[in-house]
């Protein structure tokens, strides 16, 4: 049976690669908007498949490789204080600051625990309650639901010694922003089908008509991508910028209104710099002033740490679409998983790190 289903799905995907074929009648350049996305295009070879018929986009879709270098040295720094845990997710582990990263910290003797939740964290705070427990709160919408709740619960249970350093980015203004730049060439989007489960696809429609570029929600399975492109091309080749949704089984129109309501409880949108993106209007949530004893930053003194971009490294090109992982110099040499000079080299969900996993063998690689 596991052969059959195998059998039938390599089908599938061929099937729907040819009716994208057939549909359309130029080059369409798609930028998916989620780093597992990018994961998938490159590890079962759409791109390939699709070669010259449709050209990914690899943009700004992992939350990880947009954290700005200042939130990791910032994190950093919390961490080596006496008598604070600073939790985080295992992405977060080797993401490089301007000198270092939490992997260092923890081998020079900072309390850096990798946590599975924000809840994991909150654990922590009330076992011991006499250390300080920060959570990096780092991600889209998908994850600030949790983290909200983390916040909440902590304020309801009087747990004092917990607190969040947030960088949440949103990703419609990130969108917006591309498709302000002149030097951007994007005939149609991807959009991630987790944030969409989370906060649905209103904001997507209004982007279609004002920049009027079509978009598909989308799952993360191949076939799930195919379907997506084939929306895409025929909203394409007809002139159509809407939003259609081939994720249904996830995600609705209005995604889910029970995570909204936390979302809004404890977080406002706010300014949010993004690494490689710079600052991007009302991009990012920060917490509400009633919940400002749980954030880290007001907590610690932190605001005079701000670092910029490194200019060796490409990986901003490479967030933006501009450019792909191969393209750029380091890939595979100066920079590698081992040695990373930007985040999307060692995150999961990084298309540098997708590229050195599946492509790096490849003659236009190295």
């Amino acid at each position: 049976m596991k052969y059959l289903d195998e059998y039938r799905n390599q089908a599938l995907i061929q099937r729907l690669a040819e009716q994208i074929k057939k549909r359309a009648t130029r080059c369409w350049h798609v930028m998916e908007i989620c780093g597992g996305q990018t994961h998938t295009l490159i590890r079962s070879g759409i791109d390939q498949l699709l070669d010259g018929i449709v050209q990914p986009v690899h943009g700004p879709g992992c939350p990880v490789c947009v954290t700005p270098l200042e939130k990791i040295d910032r994190a950093i720094n919390v961490a080596l204080t006496p008598r604070v845990t600073l939790a985080t997710y295992g992405d977060m582990m080797r993401v490089p600051g301007s000198n270092s990263d939490l992997l260092h910290a923890r081998s020079r003797g900072a309390d850096v625990r990798i946590v599975y939740s924000p809840l994991d964290a909150l654990m922590l705070a009330e076992k011991h309650a006499d250390r300080e427990i920060v959570f990096f709160a780092v991600g889209f919408e998908t994850t600030a639901p949790a983290n909200a709740m983390s916040v909440w619960l902590a304020s309801q249970k009087d747990i004092p010694n917990f607190s969040l350093l947030v960088s949440h980015v949103l990703v419609p203004p990130a969108i917006e922003a591309l498709l302000q730049d002149e030097e951007s060439h994007i005939d149609g989007f991807i959009a991630p089908g987790h944030v969409c489960t989370v906060m649905g696809f209103e904001e997507y429609e209004e982007l279609a008509r004002r920049f009027s570029r079509p978009f598909v929600v989308a799952g993360f399975e191949p076939a799930d991508l195919l379907e997506a492109l084939l929306l895409l091309v025929a909203m394409l080749e007809e002139n159509r910028f809407t939003v259609e949704n081939q994720y249904t089984r996830c995600a609705t129109r209005m995604g889910n209104l029970h995570a909204r309501k936390m979302i809004r409880e404890v977080f406002e949108v706010t300014d949010m710099k993004w690494r490689g993106l710079g600052t991007i209007h009302r991009s990012g949530f920060r917490l509400k002033d009633e919940y400002q004893s749980f954030d880290a930053e007001v907590r610690f003194p932190l605001d005079h740490i701000s670092t910029p971009e490194p200019p060796h490294c490409c990986a901003g090109q490479v967030l933006q679409g501009k450019t792909k992982p191969s393209q750029c110099p380091a890939f595979g040499k100066e920079c590698t998983p081992e040695r990373p000079l930007g985040a999307p080299m060692v995150s999961s969900e990084g298309a540098c790190a997708a590229y050195y996993s599946f492509r790096r063998f490849q003659e236009n690689c190295l």
